[in-house]
């Protein structure tokens, strides 16, 4: 038998140690409490890291970084020379996850779901379709991409995970044998060799059929994306064989207006935190309309992201918004594969 290991784990406060008894009750795990809000569990590691991720989902940013976490594979009492090794839980998940993700990517426990962005006019007329990544635990459980991506940025396998999305988005759009247009997220950060990743991706559409002027990569994090230049070389060789360019998440700041005349995208997309109640505070209200007139004047096709109430909808469609994503017009969803 594999030898039990000792983990401990300092919570910076009585709600997050109950929040994680509660989890390890669930999953039947012996536990010990100790002083303060302390616990002490001797489990071997298979079994612990499939509790990791659930854990670091249960926890806030916050509480994952204020939990003091120590691992000891062979177990044993703490001392003093255990002392250098504690980390934060945000510290001790993220790597411990670079194991659970390699078998999510090898086992394929992923898929892609589709969310439709409609014409703002004739929210009925679906214009495109949202690539979004999903992963399963092994149990069956669901994993967002947020977190995903927060793991892969953590151990170093960003790029690995980027490229699956890609792929599985592009496949799961064939598959569904839709028409409309695919949009694809595009993580700058994680790709070092712009002309093998275009390749690859060029090398799947083309294998499965779908015209490049129905692919729209998405530049995630394109308000973060530190190195302008790159960014701009990146998507040049992206259009040049054909495809379209969207920025997420504009509106948030000057920097991300200043990138439309830097990349010149062929669509935007307001911040989601800017159309949230956009019906309702004017100063949104103010800065999501210039954004809108700006971009139009410009010639780029602006989508109001994250719409989720009829306010905020018919806000979209009375200030010149072309196109609208979000719950009040459709949800992500798995296709029906072979529909048209």
């Amino acid at each position: 038998m594999a030898p039990l290991g000792r983990m401990y784990l300092w919570f910076p406060s009585e709600h997050a140690l109950a929040r994680v008894v509660a989890l390890l009750r669930q999953h039947t795990l012996d536990f010990e409490s100790a002083d303060g809000d302390a616990l002490v569990l001797d489990v071997e590691w298979s079994v612990l890291r499939d509790i990791v991720g659930p854990i670091r989902r249960l926890l806030t940013h916050g509480e994952a970084d204020d939990t003091r976490v120590l691992y000891k594979p062979a177990g044993g009492a703490l001392s003093i020379s255990d002392f250098p090794t504690v980390k934060s839980y945000s510290q001790f998940a993220l790597v411990s996850q670079s194991t659970w993700l390699r078998e999510l990517l090898d086992a394929r426990r992923y898929t892609s779901v589709l969310q439709p962005i409609v014409h703002a006019g004739a929210p009925e007329r679906i214009f495109a379709r949202e690539a979004l990544l999903r992963g399963a635990e092994r149990d069956g459980g669901l994993v967002h991409a947020h977190y995903l991506f927060e793991v892969a940025r953590g151990c170093g396998m960003l790029a690995e995970l980027d490229l699956a999305a890609r792929d599985s988005a592009i496949e799961t759009m064939a598959r569904a044998g839709h028409s409309e247009a695919l949009f694809l997220n595009l993580t700058p950060s994680a790709i070092d060799d712009p002309l093998a990743a275009l390749a690859h991706s060029v090398a799947q559409i083309d294998r499965l059929h779908l015209a490049h002027e129905r692919v729209v990569f998405e530049v995630v994090e394109s308000e973060h994306a530190p190195d302008v230049v790159h960014l701009r070389g990146l998507l040049a060789t992206y259009r040049e064989a054909g495809f379209r360019v969207a920025l997420d998440d504009v509106g948030a700041g000057y920097s991300s207006l200043n990138r439309l005349h830097q990349l010149r995208p062929d669509f935007i997309k307001l911040d989601m935190d800017l159309v949230r109640g956009v019906d309702r505070d004017p100063y949104k209200a103010l800065i999501a309309r210039k954004t809108i007139e700006i971009a139009t004047e410009l010639g780029i096709s602006t989508i109001a992201e994250g719409v989720e109430t009829p306010g905020e909808l018919a806000w979209a469609q009375a200030h010149g918004a072309a196109y609208v994503q979000g719950y009040a017009t459709g949800r992500p969803s798995e296709p029906i594969f072979g529909q048209t």
